[in-house]
């Protein structure tokens, strides 16, 4: 080792005295290497003043990952006071002192126990001193050195990640950067080629390369396409000792994608399409898909779809589905197969988004021919105008036709059509039409004041074929003619005062006319020809569709006359003249000497200080009402009266009627006399209802006796019939249904009803025949008899 020994050299050459070295035991190093020797020097407990160190060499190298099986050698401590004679003791402290390194506390050797490895801790600062092994007192002050492990290769290159991503766009020129790996060796970098990284590529040619120094991976290869290939996997190898032999290596995986540009135009797989489409089918129907192939994907691929030319570029449109970027051939007007039943289009598919790069690869775009066949279905009759429009006169007479509508079946069959009013929209039934030409025509009179336009229906459906139809609104308008006389424009009642003067103003009057005129309302008022004459009253016409009346004379006298009747004659212009005659009620009524009215004979007159016509006639009817609620309320009162004292939705009568209180049994005779049913005639006249209040105002009708042996049925019938004709009964029914026994029991009757109007006495012997279920009532009526028989 020529490298230690001038090391050696230089420190001994410097040393100012002589050192003494001390020979090891036993060598820990596989290298010839000189005993590395640390002198400590110190000053003789006489001296006044410290002498300098023998020798200053302060640090120490060791090799790390140390593989032998003893402790590796460090080197030695040595004090110029040692004489050998083991009164020093020698101490070590600092990094690692007693665990990592030891020391031979008598030679002053230095010894690493454990494997040392640089990439964990490169230097260890210890501390030397040499003490008096009796005293404790250092015979030297304290030094400290250095222990520095020198580095191997023993670390290879480790890569940042594990897998990198990276992409480009295809068709990238040679030399394109695509991604930088980097990898790092823990080696000492400073020492030897340990750190040293080359990259190198072992998977991914002749496509990719790496740069040995920075690890920037480059395309290698021109025009890579996306559509051939779009994954790529590149392995990079990273080593050291600068890629010589027997450096230590690490790889990394690199992920490399084409991206897509727009290097491929749009191309149909087919230059002809076929379609076919109904003559009935509406606008805005598609017909049929078409679609251009693009290899390129997301907006590269996208494709525009139109028409350039053909006979049907009027009649059809394409739009494209976004999502399946196909075109979808639409329907824009009606089809008609009589009139043309093949159209050819020409369609082109375009890029949207062109990469002027690429241009030179031929424009972007493809083109097709679509032949559409138009097929013939029965379409329903087609009439000649959307909508119709017609007048008529009020007055016309009734089947009068007032226009026609027509009507054609499309198809090449011509077939027959009729025709039908649609009823929903003439409820009335005013208008009907000939169900062969169209006809429509009036079948009620019209009046225009009451209705202006009539809005119907016609239905056109042919004849072999009823569910082919159409429909097609008709308008009507009632044109007016001068049916309707002008009349009062409201009701006028007027009055006139006592003490009135001649030529006075005491109403002014106006008209209306339901007519309607074109140039405008032109009315004329004159008195009636009765009372143009012999009147008190005079009527002036102000030419403006207004009159005025005026007094004739000065006085009135109320006694003698309180109200006129003025019949005013009113007609308009128009042809044929109209006239009416209205008349205007005026009363007689005292005033004041300003003309204010005092009093009159008939309170519902309009004066200032009362009240008006409505509201005395709403008082009169809210009197009238308050008369019908208080003959109403007597009316429920009265017959609320009349109710029977049982009242229940169950009312279902016996003998017995609840009184709230316990009733007498068969003694209580006054109720209801049920063997009457037996012997009507032991009916009697004077005993009334209880239930009731007892009314006098019609006497009860005396019904005939029934026979001997009547049946209870029968004459349950017979008495129900009555009652139900009889105008006096009351609103009951006093008679109960009872369950029908029928004739020939054997048992007969066991009431004892008919006890109340027989003297007879009865015997009931016979229940104690009957068994012990009858034995109680045997032993009740029993014990009756031999009463009394006692």
């Amino acid at each position: 080792m020529r490298t230690y020994h001038c090391f050696w050299l230089l420190f001994w050459a410097g040393q100012p005295h002589q050192s003494s070295l001390t020979p090891l035991p036993k060598r820990t190093s596989g290298f010839p290497e000189k005993e590395k020797v640390l002198v400590l020097s110190g000053n003789s407990r006489r001296d006044l003043h410290r002498s300098k160190r023998s020798w200053m060499w302060n640090q120490f190298f060791l090799l790390e990952e140390y593989t032998g099986s003893d402790y590796q050698y460090v080197g030695k401590l040595h004090s110029d006071q040692d004489k050998g004679d083991g009164s020093l003791k020698y101490i070590l402290s600092g990094d690692g002192a007693g665990d990592l390194f030891i020391i031979n506390e008598n030679t002053g050797d230095i010894q690493a126990t454990k494997r040392l490895d640089r990439e964990e801790k490169p230097v260890y600062i210890l501390r030397a001193q040499a003490i008096n092994r009796r005293t404790g007192r250092p015979v030297e002050p304290e030094s400290e050195f250095i222990i520095k492990i020198h580095d191997i290769n023993d670390n290879e290159p480790m890569f940042t990640k594990d897998v990198y991503n990276a992409s480009i766009p295809e068709m990238s020129d040679v030399g394109t950067f695509v991604v930088q790996v980097t990898a790092t060796d823990a080696d000492d970098p400073t020492y030897g080629n340990s750190a040293k990284v080359v990259y190198s590529i072992l998977q991914g040619q002749p496509y990719f390369s790496v740069e040995s120094e920075t690890g920037i991976i480059k395309t290698a290869l021109l025009n890579m396409d996306r559509e051939n290939r779009e994954q790529y996997q590149v392995v990079i190898q990273a080593k050291d000792m600068g890629g010589q032999m027997g450096g230590l290596s690490g790889t990394t995986t690199v992920n490399i994608t084409l991206t897509d540009v727009n290097d491929n135009p749009p191309r149909f797989p087919q230059s002809t399409y076929q379609f076919r489409a109904p003559e009935s089918m509406p606008p805005d129907s598609p017909v049929g898909r078409i679609k251009a192939n693009d290899a390129d994907v997301a907006e590269n691929a996208e494709i525009e779809y139109s028409i350039t030319e053909g006979d049907g570029y009027d009649m059809f449109g394409i739009t494209t589905d976004k999502d399946t970027q196909e075109g979808i051939i639409t329907v824009k007007k009606g089809l008609d197969f009589e009139n043309k039943n093949l159209y050819t289009l020409k369609v082109e598919a375009t890029n949207t988004h062109v990469d002027p790069r690429f241009l030179y690869l031929g424009p972007f775009k493809d083109s097709a021919t679509v032949r559409i066949q138009v097929e013939d279905v029965d379409e329903p009759p087609m009439f000649s105008r959307p909508a119709y429009i017609m007048e008529v006169k009020e007055d016309v007479p009734i089947n009068s036709v007032i226009g026609t509508v027509t009507a054609q079946d499309p198809d090449a069959a011509k077939n027959p059509v009729k025709y039908s009013v649609d009823r929903h929209t003439d409820m009335d039934r005013v208008f009907n039409i000939n169900s062969g030409n169209g006809s429509i025509f009036t079948s009620k009179p019209l009046d225009r004041e009451t209705l202006l336009w009539h809005n119907i229906t016609v239905i056109a459906a042919e004849i072999n074929n009823p569910k082919q139809s159409s429909r097609v609104p008709v308008f009507i308008k009632v044109l007016d003619v001068n049916d309707n006389a002008p009349e009062f424009a409201m009701f006028y009642e007027t009055f006139v005062c006592e003490n009135a003067k001649a030529e006075q103003l005491i109403q002014t009057l106006s008209a209306v006319d339901k007519d309607d005129s074109y140039s405008g309302h032109q009315f004329s008022f004159s008195l009636a020809p009765e009372a143009a004459s012999n009147s008190n009253f005079t009527l002036h016409d102000n030419r403006d569709n207004t009159a005025g009346i005026f007094t004739r004379k000065v006085r009135y006298n109320r006694h003698e006359m309180s109200t006129y009747f003025l019949p005013v004659v009113i007609s308009d212009n128009e042809y044929p003249i109209q006239s009416s005659t209205e008349t205007v009620t005026i009363r007689v009524c005292a005033c004041d000497h300003r003309g204010k009215m005092l009093s009159c004979n008939a309170e519902a007159l309009i004066h200032p200080t009362g009240l008006s016509t409505g509201a005395l006639i709403a008082i009169l009817l809210c009197i009238i009402i308050l008369l019908v609620t208080v003959v109403l309320f007597a009316a429920l009162r009265r017959q609320r009266k009349k109710e029977p004292l049982i009242i229940s939705k169950e009312d279902i009568r016996d003998n017995i009627v609840s009184y709230n209180d316990e009733g007498g049994g068969e003694e209580d005779t006054q109720a209801f006399d049920i063997g009457t049913l037996r012997n009507p005639e032991a009916i009697d006249d004077n005993k009334l209802r209880r239930d009731i209040v007892p009314e006098t105002l019609f006497m009860p009708r005396r019904t005939a006796a029934a026979r001997d042996n009547t049946d209870v049925r029968d004459f349950i019938n017979q008495r129900l019939k009555e009652n139900d004709t009889d105008p006096t009964a009351p609103p009951y029914d006093s008679l109960a249904t009872y369950a029908y026994e029928g004739n020939g029991s054997v048992a007969e009757s066991l009431s004892s009803l008919e006890s109340v109007t027989t003297d007879g006495d009865q015997d009931y012997d016979y229940l104690s025949d009957w068994g012990p279920r009858f034995k109680k009532l045997a032993d009740m009526y029993g014990a009756m008899d031999s009463d009394k028989d006692s």
